[in-house]
């Protein structure tokens, strides 16, 4: 394989949209503002083999097996398989001659970061949540610098920087500017555990009805839960309008603009969104989540004002309307968190840390200001 004369960056990891999104967001700076050339590395299983060929970079893969909530069988041959993970990202680091590698969470950070560092390669690691994954807590103490959301995250690594997650510009814009007689409640739960919510929320749809006349329900179910969502609010629609199904949602910040209060999960990305977009939410962790670490987003979100958490533990229909009432009859509260969100937001997150990439690389300045350099010497 023959790579041009560049910047060359390696992004680790993967698995989840979580890992995924905000990797390609940093590549694409990196790409747009060093003219760098960025290779990823992942794992056969995760949703990187889908979303990176799309975006247009390429993809080598590594065996790692998983380490969290599996059997302690899978946990003893993943052990025994990482000596070949890290030899095997040891090997594309060597034929790829990377200038920083990105570690950005998931089952193939560890070994690429871990091969980086054998090898004294800059390393640049990404933490979106408030306790580091697994991975990133692995390699903490030897990586070059860090990237992380939350402010309490910057205890767990030196020369640390808080940055933010990429997130898409739409989501900044999504302000809804115009009057509305309704209340837009909008609900979905993400790539994993939309089941408990979608329970809960058809349980409550008839109470809430009833406690808040002039609500929408916006709500994305998945694939599971689609049809019984779809039955269960016809026998309440009276023809207004006011129940919206969908199996996915493809243009999530158009219907966020629309949304006076979110019920969702609290992964990195969703809160991320949530805070660009400034929407007071109500959080309910996905109590399986690795190192819990929804919970922890969740209550670093609530501690600022900006959000709610109700743990599935407590997700009850009455619960739940009782959570959705207050807020909604609350338009001064709502208004609080909103401002509370946003101030949780980062707008230059992808340039930021591509940036820091660029600076252990010994790159200081992008592309269009090295040449505009040139022109003036």
């Amino acid at each position: 394989m023959v790579y041009s004369h560049c910047m060359r960056v390696i992004v680790a990891g993967g698995g989840t949209g979580g890992h995924v999104i905000p990797g390609l967001a940093i590549a694409q700076e990196l790409k747009k503002y060093y003219g760098a050339e960025v290779l990823f590395i992942g794992t056969a299983r995760g949703i990187e083999n889908r979303l990176v060929p799309a975006a247009g970079f390429p993809l080598r893969l590594v065996k790692v097996g998983a380490l969290k909530n599996v059997s302690v069988a899978t946990r003893a041959r993943t052990f025994m398989d990482l000596p070949r993970a890290v030899w095997d990202s040891g090997r594309i680091l060597a034929d790829f001659h990377p200038d920083v590698v990105i570690g950005v969470g998931g089952y193939a950070s560890g070994p690429a970061m871990a091969a980086a560092i054998l090898r004294r390669i800059p390393t640049l690691a990404f933490e979106p949540n408030v306790v580091p994954g697994f991975a990133n807590r692995l390699v903490a103490r030897y990586v070059s610098a860090a990237a992380v959301h939350f402010t309490e995250t910057l205890k767990y690594f030196r020369r640390c920087q808080v940055t933010g997650v990429p997130v898409r510009e739409a989501f900044f814009a999504a302000v809804d500017g115009e009057a509305h007689s309704t209340r837009t409640l909008m609900v979905f739960g993400g790539s994993q555990g939309a089941h408990a919510i979608n329970v809960a929320l058809l349980g409550a749809a008839a109470m809430l009805r009833e406690s808040v006349p002039d609500l929408c329900i916006i709500h994305q179910t998945g694939e599971r839960d689609y049809n019984d969502a779809l039955a269960a609010y016809a026998k309440l629609d009276n023809g207004d309008g006011k129940f919206e199904v969908f199996r996915f949602i493809d243009d999530m910040p158009a219907l966020f603009a629309r949304a006076d209060l979110l019920l969702c999960r609290s992964g990195a990305s969703t809160v991320a969104e949530t805070a660009a977009a400034g929407k007071p939410a109500i959080f309910v962790p996905f109590p399986r989540a690795a190192d819990d670490h929804q919970k922890r987003n969740a209550e670093a979100f609530e501690k600022a004002g900006a959000a709610v958490m109700l743990e599935e533990s407590k997700l009850t229909p009455e619960t739940l309307v009782e959570t959705v009432t207050t807020l909604l009859r609350d338009p001064m509260r709502l208004d609080k968190m909103n401002i509370a969100a946003r101030s949780l937001a980062h707008s230059n997150a992808a340039r930021d840390i591509a940036g820091m990439a660029a600076q252990l690389a010994g790159i200081n300045e992008p592309l269009a200001a090295q040449e505009q350099a040139g022109k003036s010497i």
